[in-house]
């Protein structure tokens, strides 16, 4: 199989979760999202602590001692915040040996690239999260979504997940949906207009 670099694909979605973050306004920040247990500043919170978490494993260290949340953000920090833990993630992981080298990560041990492509899903997810919170104010990239549904299908084949697995059951993909409805319904997510 060939290991395709999800460096450049990263890098696409972190642009494309800081131009989202610039759309935010305060009084959507205590709106529901799509996971139901993270209102907008939550959600915000966890995309900026997985950015750091995984940032951390690209530069060799334990990133699972790092917290997935971002705490003391002020709500007016969120833009400088998200793209200051981008840009040191996207510097950590520049090393072509971090492609291959085995990392830890909260799902096992795996070479550099399984891991930063797991993020790449995990990140393309909340980004269709809080686009469905704040109605969707830009386009997302479709082959994005599709590089995250394709990961998603290889890393959690079954659609039934047990307590553990941070993604609810699969659930029934919406008639005429694009890659990110796809890609939210197999990970257990439904668009806020039908929850």
């Amino acid at each position: 199989m060939d290991i395709i670099d999800p460096r450049p694909r990263y890098a696409r979605a972190t642009e494309q979760v800081a131009a989202l973050i610039k759309t935010v306004r305060p009084e959507q920040l205590s709106g529901p999202t799509p996971c139901a247990e993270f209102d907008v500043r939550t959600l915000l919170s966890h995309m900026v602590g997985g950015t750091r978490r995984i940032t951390v494993v690209g530069e060799g260290g334990d990133g699972l001692a790092v917290r997935p949340f971002a705490d003391g953000v002020g709500d007016d920090e969120w833009v400088a915040v998200y793209d200051e833990a981008r840009t040191r993630a996207l510097k950590a992981w520049e090393n072509d040996e971090r492609m291959t080298a085995p990392v830890r990560v909260p799902w096992g041990e795996v070479p550099g690239h399984a891991a930063l492509s797991g993020y790449v899903m995990e990140l393309v997810t909340h980004t269709w999260d809080l686009a469905e919170s704040l109605g969707h104010p830009h386009e997302l990239a479709p082959e994005l979504a599709e590089f995250a549904l394709a990961t998603a299908r290889r890393v959690l084949p079954d659609p039934q997940r047990d307590a553990d697995t941070p993604f609810g059951d699969a659930v029934e993909t919406p008639e005429g949906a694009d890659a990110y409805g796809r890609l939210a319904a197999w990970l257990g997510r439904t668009p806020l207009s039908r929850a």
